[in-house]
């Protein structure tokens, strides 16, 4: 992405911001009305349901335990009437569910309690002493009923959003698994089969009577070929499913010559005399069982040529563990969420979102052997969440910034960046924003004094590749950083070593070369030559300054090889400047051709950080090119501009154009343009573009080019503004 081609400008995604911040506040509201509406419903319900088993007279036993009989016994209560008596209850049990609905079971529970206590005290002291009572009996019936079903509908509420979390998730594995488990079991058999003596191998899964049934199974035969079983019940067979019933039970490898032994702690393996089962046959069976979270999730029965070592239960066990996951990834696909709201009360939902959960935490297993990966990468590597937070550091990291592992735990993102501070990397917070606002990679390299080593340092964005519904890409935001830091010292030396011998070389030919062009020059020039000898003297000096164009061509390539390892001195500088300067150094050349170069500067350009000889000879290269392919008496015009984040520099002439076949290859090295009815340019090395390219890359901008045949060429680069 070239820093010109900004998406949104600033306001307009300030204007996206708010708007989205607004919906997801309207949003919250609406849910938090409809949930405090349902509880108040619900509440209002238990106190409708309590008041009419009190006017049935069905709570009197309950009534008459919380009232006191009057000192006279002569009066008797006075009971409120119907209408007053439902009012209180409702209010009781309405005020319950609401003070649960905002503030919770838990922290509601003293203050209800509370209540309901001092309602009790109030209707003993008034019973006994003013001769009312207050129904408290059917009001704290209300309150505890309301307070269930508010709770029960706040549970069912939080399990309705889990449940739905567990199906999106469930559904974004399963894409991402597909229906690759069976393949994946097999590749695992196979796997076994390079390590192990073995025979034959099969995986048995449960079905959904608990039954274990065969998922895959591995022959030994020349085919190698994986099949499925035929569900042959013979002797051996059922033998087979027994061993890996009593594996399962036993959570142990088991052995089929020794039915009362366990494996040995150490090998895993038990010793005895073989069973009537394998008598005849000299192989060993052992069944594995496959267990996933503390669950088991099927066996795995093998048929082996020889015993085991310690070694190879090892192994076993831990592709056997592997196994286990694909299988209940397996079990997981086969059952589909559904999305309803009576899943609360249903078992086999529940099961299923069980099977999901342990489906993801086989991944978060897996995902952990990804950043292990990187130990053994020669690189430094580092991950950062989008918090700052260091996750992962590998070992040559660790050791390149003599980091314990204690130290390298209290690490964020800026104070690991701050260990490579100096030269060009002074401000690491102004390259992790560069990061974010282009979302492209940012890349420097590092002296340090300290160590004399020469250290690469890379901070890139890691984004999903998410796609729409036609597949195409969907911008998305970075899930983390990687930080990558290689020590290119002894690269360095090479080039530095290969850049001399090219000089040093380059300059020892043309030496000689320059003497004999001279000389035949010289000898070309007196009268008392011969003309044949003339004619060898014009041959001589013609090869001469060929052999002497293919050497400046040969140091132009070392040159654009190496043009993205010189040192760059990036300084503020205003690009109507070099504009200016390059129209005047090229001013001869064009009226020596009888074109017209003009320059069109824009007023008030911010200034850039770049290497000012490098854009000047990037510059000079493209205005070149158009005076050399332009015809007599047209016009070539060099233009600044400002793009949002970047500053266009463009050159456009009236000259020939390219063919469309070659628009994508004019930046290639070597590359020259063949024009209808021409030949190509033979004294162009094909390199001039190249090396545009290479520089402005180079300074973190990107090139481009308009043309259309016979009406001209317009090339331009971008490079971003301070």
């Amino acid at each position: 992405m070239c820093p010109g081609d900004s998406s949104l400008p600033h306001f307009s995604h300030f204007k996206f911001s708010a708007r989205s911040l607004f919906q997801s506040i309207l949003r919250e509201t609406v849910i938090r009305s409809r949930s405090l509406i349902a509880s108040l419903v619900l509440a209002l319900c238990a106190g409708l349901l309590v008041w009419g088993l009190w006017s049935a007279g069905l709570l009197a036993s309950v009534q008459e335990a919380f009232v006191l009989t009057p000192l006279s016994g002569a009066n008797e209560l006075v009971t409120p009437q119907n209408w007053l008596a439902g009012l209180l209850i409702i209010a009781v049990g309405t005020g319950a569910g609401f003070v649960v609905e905002r503030l919770g079971a838990r922290r509601s529970s003293p203050f209800i309690g509370g209540g309901l206590l001092l309602l009790c005290v109030a209707s003993l002291l008034v019973s006994r002493h003013l001769l009312i009572d207050i129904v408290f009996a059917p009001m704290a019936l209300a309150a505890s009923l309301a307070f269930c079903v508010v709770q029960l509908r706040r549970l069912w509420s939080i399990e309705l959003l889990l449940a739905r979390s567990v199906r999106r998730a469930g559904s974004q594995v399963q894409k991402i698994e597909g229906e690759a488990t069976r393949a994946r079991l097999a590749s695992g058999l196979k796997l076994l089969e390079t390590m192990l003596p073995l025979d034959e191998a099969v995986v048995f899964q449960f079905d959904e009577e608990g039954a274990l049934i065969p998922a895959t199974r591995l022959r030994s035969l020349a085919s190698n070929a994986t099949a499925p079983l035929d569900g042959d019940r013979n002797f051996a067979w059922r033998a087979g499913l027994r061993l890996c019933e009593r594996a399962i039970r036993a959570g142990e490898i088991m052995r089929a010559d020794d039915r009362a032994s366990r494996a040995h702690k150490q090998s895993g393996v038990s010793s005895g005399v073989s069973s009537n089962a394998s008598s005849n046959d000299a192989s060993v069976r052992l069944a594995l069982p496959l267990r996933h979270d503390e669950r088991a999730v099927g066996a795995l029965l093998l048929r082996l040529r020889e015993e085991l070592d310690e070694g190879d239960v090892e192994i076993l066990q831990t592709v056997g563990a592997q196994l286990a996951r694909d299988l209940q990834r397996e079990l997981a696909h086969k059952r589909p969420l559904k999305d309803s709201r009576l899943n609360f009360f249903s078992a086999r939902e529940a099961t299923s979102h069980l099977e999901v959960v342990s489906m993801m935490s086989g991944l978060l297993a897996e995902q952990r052997c990804n950043a292990h990966v990187l130990s053994e990468a020669r690189d430094g590597h580092a991950i950062a969440y989008m918090d700052g937070t260091i996750v992962y550091i590998n070992r040559p990291l660790r050791e390149s910034l003599r980091l314990t592992d204690v130290a390298a735990r209290r690490l964020n993102l800026f104070t690991l960046l701050d260990h490579f501070r100096g030269g060009v990397f002074d401000e690491p917070a102004i390259a992790v924003r560069r990061v974010f606002r282009t979302g492209e990679p940012y890349q420097c390299e590092i002296q340090s004094q300290e160590r004399n080593r020469t250290m690469e340092l890379r901070i890139a964005p890691i984004v999903e590749d998410r796609r729409g519904a036609n597949d195409a890409r969907v911008l998305a935001r970075p899930h983390c950083l990687a930080v990558t830091v290689r020590d290119v010292t002894l690269t360095r030396e090479y080039e530095k070593l290969k850049s001399d011998m090219i000089a040093l070389m380059s300059h020892e030919m043309r030496t000689p070369l320059t003497s004999i062009n001279g000389f035949a020059e010289l000898l070309a020039q007196d009268e008392n030559v011969p003309p044949e000898s003339r004619e060898f003297l014009s041959i001589i000096r013609n090869e001469s300054q060929r052999l002497s164009r293919m050497i400046n061509t040969f140091l132009a390539v070392a040159q654009l090889e190496s043009a993205d390892r010189q040192d760059v001195s990036r300084l503020p500088l205003k690009l109507d400047d070099v504009v200016r300067e390059t129209v005047t150094c090229l001013q001869p050349v064009a009226k020596k051709k009888r074109i017209r170069l003009v320059g069109q500067e824009s007023m008030r350009l911010p200034p850039i950080a770049a290497d000012k000889s490098m854009i000047t000879q990037a510059l000079t290269n493209l205005v070149s090119n158009a005076i050399k392919y332009s015809p007599e008496r047209t016009t070539v015009t060099i233009s600044t501009a400002l793009e949002a984040e970047a500053v266009r520099v463009s050159v456009e002439d009236c000259g020939y154009g390219i063919p469309p076949e070659s628009i994508d290859r004019v930046w290639d090295k070597f590359y020259r343009v063949a024009r209808d009815g021409q030949e190509k340019d033979e004294e162009s090395t094909g390199l001039g573009l190249s090396f545009v390219r290479e520089v402005i890359e180079q300074h973190g901008g990107c090139v481009a080019l308009e043309t259309e045949v016979g009406r001209g060429s317009k090339f331009s680069f971008t490079l971003p503004r301070l």
